[in-house]
């Protein structure tokens, strides 16, 4: 079986295609181009079109590695850039369609993460604690743990490319430059580093600590391994070029030039900051750690599902009545959508098993408090574009519909609406019921359900909300009746 993954990062695209071989995934083919789609994003925290048509060219052509490949077997991601991109959806429609498949955003911390799996997965098996360092083109995440799993994981806005951007934006390399870039980026670490404890061995991947690594090899300073002395020396040699133009270091690729000074000066400041003498590479990084969750979703319990479980636990939430609501869910849209992926019916099933979450904060307006805690909570093994979807499901599960017409436009996304929001009427009595014979049908602008009319005699209370639910829908233009079946 091939895996493949697609790390939409703010320096560089990456495509990795992996053979499952048992438990353990080797490399089938991989991709990479230079975007510098970091350096697209303007002042105004939008992407410049030229930045999107460059994005979309380079998908496009990975497309043509992927054709073929299941959905269930691709996952694409985006990193800090699209995190910070204001005209996100714009992007995401053009190149989706470019790469032929679902793009997510990522959290700092998820990417954080995916980086720690996977760069473990390429090291010997060890039982040490561990610190991974990964300096990406606009963000540097930070993790310790043990084994293969994060104890601690940090992402920080700071990278090789806007650093090169902000400190040496005309292209010269001075002292004073270099160092503005250095106490920055140290400023950036120091208020999270506390919490990362002690570690037993240091390790870095990605293009940035992979290039060093490349040019202190080259240059004889040292056997691969990045140390201190090592990083003087190429300070030392940047500041004698004077200009990113005029850099040449053996072992430096040309398409490296143009950020290595930024990227340098941030992997000066974790080498200050954490005390670190030296640090050894890792193979693997973003897009291994996405093959592995890829395999683990498929061979194994889903991180996703202990994730919910965590926060039903950390929320009091009644897991009775939320496997009552999901229960009855999942059944009314198998009726309004019977093709659907099993994808899409997980994200219904964690809607309902999070959609009192925010009886936490207060009864009022638990649906906005939970919506709220889903999108907003590090949520391990989920995208940021999960967690707004499922945050709009618990929005949407009761009262005004208006709060999500934007979601509603989506017909997918209209029907897990629909069927959470009956779920819950349904379950109002907070037991379990028999349930009645129903029908029920949805097309654009017009819904129909069919309830046993005995059964709504003997439960006025639950006919009367599917009144006030008729009226909801009506209230935005959607015609919906409802019937009592003979």
């Amino acid at each position: 079986m091939l895996l493949a993954a697609v790390d939409l990062g703010s320096n560089s695209f990456r495509l990795e295609i992996g053979r499952v071989e048992g438990s353990l995934i080797e490399r089938h083919g991989y991709w990479k181009e230079t975007v510098r789609l970091a350096a697209g994003l303007g002042d105004d925290q939008r992407l410049s079109k030229r930045a999107i048509e460059s994005a979309c060219e380079c998908l496009a052509r990975m497309n043509e590695r992927l054709r073929g490949m299941k959905g269930e077997h691709v996952r694409a991601v985006g990193t800090q850039t699209l995190r910070a991109a204001r005209n996100l959806n714009e992007f995401l429609i053009e190149a989706q369609n470019a790469l032929g498949y679902p793009i997510e955003v990522i959290s700092g911390r998820e990417e954080a993460r995916l980086v720690f799996e996977g760069c473990t997965h390429t090291l010997p098996p060890s039982d040490k604690r561990r610190l991974v360092v990964d300096i990406g083109g606009a963000s540097t995440e930070l993790i310790v743990g043990r084994g293969f799993s994060a104890e601690q994981a940090e992402s920080f806005r700071i990278g090789c490319v806007n650093a090169t951007l902000r400190y040496f934006r005309n292209g010269t390399i001075d002292r004073a430059s270099f160092k503005r870039a250095q106490v920055a980026a140290a400023a950036e670490f120091e208020e999270a580093i506390a919490a990362f404890g002690r570690w037993d061995e240091a390790y870095g991947s990605s293009g940035t600590i992979g290039a060093v690594s490349e040019i202190l090899r080259a240059e004889g300073w040292t056997d691969g391994a990045i140390t201190s002395d090592g990083l003087l020396k190429l300070r030392q040699a940047l500041l004698g070029a004077g200009e990113i133009r005029r850099v040449r270091l053996r072992g430096l690729k040309s398409d490296r030039q143009e950020v290595i000074a930024g990227g340098v000066a941030v992997l000066a400041a974790v080498f200050e900051t954490l005390g670190l003498t030296e640090m050894r590479t890792a193979r693997g990084a973003l897009r291994v750690g996405l093959l592995y969750d890829l395999l683990g979703r498929r061979e194994s319990r889903d991180l996703r599902e202990t994730t919910v479980e965590r926060m039903q636990t950390r929320f009091g939430v009644d897991r009775a009545q939320a496997q009552r609501v999901g229960a009855l869910a999942a059944q009314f849209y198998d009726a309004l959508a019977p093709k659907a992926s099993d994808e899409l019916h997980k994200r219904l099933a964690w809607a309902a098993a999070l959609h009192e979450c925010g009886f936490a904060i207060s009864h009022n307006d638990y649906h906005k408090h939970g919506a709220y805690l889903v999108e907003h909570s590090d949520l391990a093994g989920f995208s940021t574009t999960d967690q707004e979807r499922i945050a709009q499901l618990i929005l949407g599960q009761r009262g005004n519909l208006r709060k999500v017409a934007a979601a509603l436009e989506d017909p997918e996304r209209a029907g897990k609406i629909l069927a959470l929001r009956l779920a819950v009427i349904f379950s109002h009595a907070r037991r379990a019921i028999d349930p009645p014979r129903w029908t029920l049908r949805s097309s654009r602008g017009a819904i129909e359900l069919g309830v046993d009319g005995d059964w709504l005699a003997r439960h006025p209370l639950t006919q009367h909300l599917l009144e006030e639910e008729a009226a909801q829908w009506d209230r935005i233009g959607v015609r919906f009746a409802l019937r009592a079946l003979p």
